[in-house]
């Protein structure tokens, strides 16, 4: 088990959103990729992040967006697609979501709408 399937999504979240907010992105943005991938609302996503929930049981209570294997890539060297472990998988889903935002990507092609 990767250390990371463990760890709280609290943790990270603040480097989600400091990552986008450096590039001139909002909190907003990012609440809205992870709302869009998980299927989460803001107030459900603020109770995950209040609870110190972990990714492995933050990704099992969420409904992944049928879309979300439209998502292609790469993060740290790894394509996204390929990833064989599910969770890492959407872990890697979102952490390449969250460097859309930051890159300046329009938001209806981050969520992969027409």
């Amino acid at each position: 088990m990767h250390r990371i399937f463990t760890t709280a999504v609290s943790a990270v979240y603040p480097h989600y959103v400091a990552k986008a907010e450096r590039k001139g992105h909002s909190q907003a943005e990012v609440d809205e990729v992870i709302e869009w991938l998980t299927g989460f609302d803001k107030p459900t996503l603020e109770r995950h992040l209040a609870d110190g929930t972990t990714f492995e049981q933050f990704f099992a209570d969420a409904t992944l967006n049928p879309n979300a294997a439209l998502i292609t890539g790469t993060i740290c060297g790894v394509r996204v697609h390929e990833v064989e472990d599910p969770l890492m998988q959407k872990i890697r889903y979102l952490d390449l979501l969250v460097d859309e935002v930051a890159r300046g990507k329009k938001m209806e092609k981050i969520l992969r709408q027409a």
